[in-house]
């Protein structure tokens, strides 16, 4: 926020559920289209005719989701970390997996991230994640291709998240109309977090070329 503040309006937004915003004790099934619907809401609710949208792992799916969904309200997307559909049964026990041992890191981030309800938070967030995986674990429902807006996909070739990860990202590509895409050969879960300054060179181009 601090580095990309000093030459855009820049607003972070927690979603219903989650950080600073109202609990919701059950999360829909659809709860990355509703977080779509939020940040136009926010966009209109700010005065802005349109957005920049930056978000990573299911903020990058949001993101997208946005674009489609609200194409006049989004100038550019940068998608970090994350895929278009995962098989469904491997995407259960990761998620299983990876909420069943919360491990010491997990738990400092969480409290930091939600304050002191953080159960409740993570608890909904992996109950409509087991849900989500029993629906067949697709977040775009083939509606890549309709994006309108630029786009780049960003993420690193070790994440520790996603399987596979070149051949989603060069299929998601494929599929998005004005897109393009940086892998890099080092980094984690998210990119931004694990290598902030080669994403902050990356995304500069990416912005200098299609929002300046």
């Amino acid at each position: 926020v601090d580095y990309f503040s000093h030459r855009f309006h820049v607003v972070a937004l927690d979603f219903l559920g989650t950080g600073q915003s109202d609990r919701v004790e059950v999360w829909a099934d659809q709860w990355w289209l509703q977080g779509a619907q939020q940040t136009a809401a926010l966009i209109e609710h700010l005065g802005h005719e349109r957005a920049i949208l930056m978000g990573a792992s299911g903020g990058a799916v949001a993101a997208l989701l946005t674009a489609i969904h609200f194409p006049k309200k989004v100038q550019a997307v940068v998608a970090d970390s994350f895929i278009e559909h995962g098989p469904p049964d491997q995407f259960r026990e990761l998620v299983i997996a990876d909420r069943a041992h919360r491990k010491p890191r997990q738990v400092e981030f969480w409290q930091a991230g939600h304050g002191a309800d953080w159960e409740q938070v993570v608890d909904a967030d992996t109950a409509m994640l087991v849900r989500f995986a029993d629906q067949g674990a697709d977040w775009f429902q083939g509606q890549l291709d309709q994006t309108q807006c630029p786009v780049l996909l960003i993420g690193s070739l070790r994440d520790e998240l996603i399987p596979g990860a070149a051949d989603q990202y060069c299929g998601m590509v494929k599929k998005i109309p004005d897109s393009r895409l940086y892998l890099h050969p080092q980094g984690g879960h998210p990119f931004m977090w694990s290598e902030p300054e080669v994403f902050r060179i990356v995304s500069d181009l990416f912005l200098r070329e299609n929002c300046e």
